[in-house]
């Protein structure tokens, strides 16, 4: 019996780490393109550059929310109800749920592009008065709104398998057709028509809804090179569940509304930033309405979306551990969810840390490279860098309690922490000017980690002792792996400019050489990254000769 608990334990943490690696380079993938893209397009945009991305930033915020909305919260609904028919032989039930929930989803997007449309006006304020710019560029994304839910079904349909690798290939086929439409035709309206720099970021906007196009296709293509094996699977399940189309859509719709509430947590923080910042900073200093603009872009856009690369970590590990845990949690195996928890918070802690830390460490010649030199944008990004950790601890959480059908304390848990950065908000802008949204943000998401943190040790026995001596070893290793990054750049950096672009990109380049050589070191050296990945890291061990 011990003996199958071990066996069982290594294939939990095998699956865990191989749908992790897809999903991470899906995600990554796509999170270099989408910020890769902004050198060039940010560059053709001139003089425009702080306030087209503020446009974006905006306009991405609301449509975030009516993705959230438009999908309903199905597809990880869809996912954790998928896995959990599975760990019963039930695969007839889980490919009923998503032939039903395709029809939901087309239904969903239509009404909600439509909602999108017709109330961009009221949405599109910069907390005084609504802006003609953002409401065209608004509208623009509303598009995309009527196929990304059939998009995100079948991705949930595929995770639901613990087969990931469809989603990741999607994501990273979905992001290469939006940058190379965005490219296209910023550089057509900014250099070859000298157009204006608004169409140009409407057409960036549409680029969400070709890229959406690209990605379905590719997803039709897996299921159709699938179809052999998952119909073998139906034709062998069990059968004696009987579930009416009724009471699959009540199923369907009870575990989405938790998943639009909890997924939403980042663009809710994001949302309180969007609406308050503008009027709260100018009844505090006197500057113009352009310059506020450009401020917000400063955390809002740019840094984001460079600390989205690493939280991207965080979010590929989500949504592998979701249907892994739902599928523990149906068997009533409890010593499998402890242990699932502990695998998910060491391999997230492992790589989101001295990836936050090196980010900080190399926040000015990064800055310079995708937005050019500017010492506020380079010390915004510095702080984001870190409020990235808090980020991937939310997102990973909040998935944890979502995939223990835990979904009633984890959206307390977020109100809590939204209404903490709510009353913060104005005290932190007062003391801390265009840094107080990111400090709001990072004590908001303090109270949640910890409150979840707490709850799993104490209803899961978690064990956080073991976890957080691991993380005293991270962190150690990330501190040392800053120092050493930070004494590479600034001995490089007197000979190479870190405010030209070539010379920034090239000190990134060897910084992040050196602090990836140490921390791996340390880490193998020492065993940690071995108690960790497990036995997977042995073949690198034995490659390049290093022992513990």
């Amino acid at each position: 019996m011990e003996e199958e608990n071990n066996l069982n334990s290594k294939d939990t943490q095998n699956t865990f780490l191989k749908g992790s690696a897809w999903m991470t380079f899906g995600s990554i993938a796509s999170r270099i393109l989408g910020a890769l893209y902004i050198i060039p397009w940010y560059a053709w945009m001139g003089a425009y550059g702080n306030i087209a991305n503020a446009l974006t930033a905006r306009s991405y915020n609301i449509y975030t929310i009516f993705i959230l909305i438009s999908t309903a919260g199905i597809p990880g609904a869809i996912a954790k109800q998928v896995a959990k028919y599975n760990a019963l032989n039930e695969y007839g039930i889980g490919r009923k749920l998503f032939h039903r929930g395709l029809v939901l989803m087309a239904i969903l997007g239509v009404v909600s592009a439509a909602i999108m449309y017709f109330v961009s006006p009221l949405l599109a304020s910069n907390g005084s008065q609504s802006d003609p710019r953002q409401v065209a560029v608004m509208r623009s994304l509303s598009y995309a709104i009527l196929i990304i839910p059939i998009l995100s079904i079948t991705r949930g349909y595929f995770q639901g398998y613990a087969d990931m690798m469809p989603s990741a290939m999607s994501q990273f086929v979905e992001q290469f057709a939006r940058v190379v439409w965005m490219l296209l035709t910023a550089f057509v309206i900014m250099q070859v028509q000298h157009g204006s720099y608004v169409h140009a970021v409407i057409q960036s906007n549409l680029a969400a809804a070709v890229g959406a196009a690209f990605g379905i296709g590719l997803l039709v293509w897996f299921l159709f090179s699938r179809k052999k094996q998952l119909d073998s699977l139906v034709a062998h399940s069990n059968n004696r569940l009987r579930v009416s189309t009724k009471q699959l859509f009540v199923e369907i719709i009870e575990q989405a509304i938790p998943f639009i509430i909890i997924d939403s947590g980042i663009t809710l923080f994001s949302l309180v930033d969007q609406y308050t910042f503008h009027p709260m900073i100018a009844g505090l200093v006197h500057a113009s309405s352009d310059t506020i603009e450009d401020w917000y872009a400063l955390f809002g856009l740019n840094a984001n979306k460079l600390i989205m690369i690493i939280v991207s970590l965080a979010s590929a590990m989500a949504v592998t551990a979701i249907p892994l845990l739902s599928a523990a949690h149906t068997r009533g195996d409890f010593r499998s969810i402890s242990r699932q928890i502990a695998n998910t918070m060491d391999l997230f802690l492992f790589v989101m840390i001295p990836a936050a830390f090196g980010m900080a460490a190399i926040s000015r010649p990064i800055y310079t490279v995708f937005y050019g030199p500017d010492p506020l944008g380079s010390n915004v990004l510095y702080l984001s860098a870190f409020t990235a950790i808090s980020l991937g601890l939310f997102t990973v959480l909040m998935a944890i309690l979502q995939g223990l059908s835990e979904n009633g304390l984890a959206i307390k848990y977020l109100v809590l922490g939204l209404i903490l950065k709510g009353i913060l908000q104005f005290p932190m802008i007062f003391l801390f000017k265009i840094y107080g949204p990111l400090v709001a943000t990072n004590l908001g998401l303090l109270v949640i980690v910890l409150l979840s943190l707490k709850h799993l040790e104490v209803q899961y026995n978690f064990n956080l002792n073991r976890t957080s001596r691991r993380l005293i070893g991270i962190t150690a290793f990330s501190i040392g792996m800053f120092l050493i990054v930070k004494l590479v750049e600034m001995s490089l950096g007197k000979f190479l400019n870190p405010d030209h672009r070539i010379t920034a990109l090239i000190l990134v380049i060897l910084s992040v050489g050196v602090g990836i050589v140490f921390y791996s070191f340390a880490a193998l050296k020492t065993d940690l990254a071995q108690k960790i990945m497990g036995s997977r890291i042995e073949n690198i061990l034995v490659k390049f000769h290093i022992h513990g």
